[in-house]
């Protein structure tokens, strides 16, 4: 059995020596290559990997046989030795004879960005979907390259690259382990037909769902903790959660939603994983809305905030009612504050101050519930008074002579749909 912390049989860590090569094609994609690779040695050390070195090559197109070069080959492995490292994490995903190639140059195990974050998640997988769904993703990933991975398959005694489905497994036949992949998909398809009741029956309730997404480590979990008191983890770690959790938020008017954390983004993150997670991250699609948590503290921000609205419209989330937040502003100077998005579809907070997230509950429930307005309809129109019950929540009540006087909470959509008799008879908007 594998020990905690990716430690080695030794009770020691890991050293790695990171590389990352740098062609054209990152160039023109916007990824800064630096911020990318700060962004590996994060998801090293999450993995609990002691980072050696760095190693960044420039290339216009990778190179077929060793990916960075022969000549570049030969100073990772000169690096390698130097620094005592017995692994190379490369920033970018390898192909099978890569990293066959690879490995007989420089008999060290090679590990890619994806396989790294594969492993990451197979160590934080709990629950038995999420356990379903990891090993998914990594077969799927591992299939076509078993035979690039001759080394690693047989470096027992643990280390990353080889949590999850196991060495035992990955020697076997490609039927088997296509059998294998078969039979996840329909155990997760079980799940999803599960899961998909459990939202049905949160539709027939009225329950109203909000689901928080973001970048990995902005904050998420922290604050649904800090919003419902739940028990859940929230470590300075990348993919510090990665099942999905939901409880009950109570909002100032007294109305309780349900507010699911979802698992983080990152930047190049495994097709295959977007799909084996398709089932949990269709939370945020079936979410009346969506806090868009976002790190403002980190250089990478605008670049992370990129990221998730790509995946959200890889969901068909996209065009969802979003709320930005801006978390860890106490972490911010002003300068780098004052360059933040404002308006009323965004919010700068610290998860950890009680008067900001009091101002987040109601910035949710304007969201969600609509504003405050009141009306003045005539008594006799009882055809306008039954119209604004139906599309809001009246609050308050009055009479003025020969007027109804209603203070009613409108419900957007509803609003939009069938309220603009309302119109002429709106007094004023009284909400914050």
């Amino acid at each position: 059995m594998r020990q905690n912390g990716y430690e080695t049989g030794a009770g020691e860590r890991e050293r790695a020596v990171l590389v990352s090569l740098v062609t054209d094609e990152v160039k023109r994609s916007g990824i800064d290559p630096d911020l990318s690779l700060q962004e590996l040695v994060a998801l090293a050390e999450t993995a609990g990997v002691e980072v050696a070195d760095t190693l960044m090559q420039q290339r216009e197109v990778p190179d077929s046989k060793y990916f960075i070069g022969k000549g570049k080959t030969q100073e990772l492995k000169a690096l390698a030795e130097q620094t005592g490292a017995g692994t190379a994490i490369f920033d970018q995903e390898l192909s099978g004879a890569q990293v066959r190639n690879l490995e007989e140059e420089l008999d060290m195990k090679i590990i890619d960005r994806t396989q790294l974050i594969l492993d990451i998640f197979a160590g934080r997988a709990k629950t038995r979907e999420g356990i379903l769904q990891v090993e998914l993703a990594q077969l799927t990933y591992l299939l076509p390259r078993l035979s690039g991975h001759g080394k690693n398959l047989s470096r027992l005694g643990g280390g990353i690259g080889t949590r999850g489905p196991g060495e035992t497994k990955l020697e076997t036949d490609r039927r088997h382990i296509r059998n294998r992949i078969s039979e996840l998909k329909r155990q997760l398809e079980a799940v999803t037909q599960h899961r998909a009741l459990h939202r049905e029956r949160r539709k027939k309730t009225g329950a109203i769902q909000v689901a928080i997404v973001g970048y990995t480590n902005a904050g998420k979990s922290t604050l649904l903790r800090q919003l419902t008191q739940a028990d859940v983890l929230a470590e300075d770690k990348l993919f510090a959660t990665l099942d999905p959790t939901s409880r009950a938020l109570r909002l100032p008017s007294g109305k309780e939603v349900v507010l699911t954390d979802t698992v983080g983004f990152i930047q190049n993150l495994p097709h295959d994983l977007v799909a084996a997670f398709r089932a949990t991250l269709e939370e945020a699609n079936e979410a009346d809305l969506l806090l868009h948590v976002i790190d403002a503290s980190s250089p990478m921000r605008e670049r992370q905030k990129s990221v998730v609205d790509q995946v959200l419209g890889e969901l068909g989330a996209a065009g969802k009612p979003t709320l930005l937040v801006w978390n860890k502003i106490d972490q911010c100077s002003a300068a780098s504050l004052s360059l933040l998005a404002g308006g009323s579809d965004s919010i700068r907070i610290s998860a950890l101050n009680p008067n900001d997230l009091a101002r987040l509950r109601e910035k949710i429930e304007d969201k969600l519930l609509g504003e405050i307005a009141r009306l003045r309809i005539p008594a006799s129109r009882g055809d306008l008074a039954s119209l604004a019950y139906r599309v809001g929540e009246v609050t308050g009540q009055d009479t003025d002579e020969d007027w109804l006087l209603l203070t009613v909470r409108l419900n957007p959509a509803d609003m939009e749909k069938w309220g603009r008799p309302l119109e002429p008879y709106r007094m004023e908007d009284i909400s914050n």
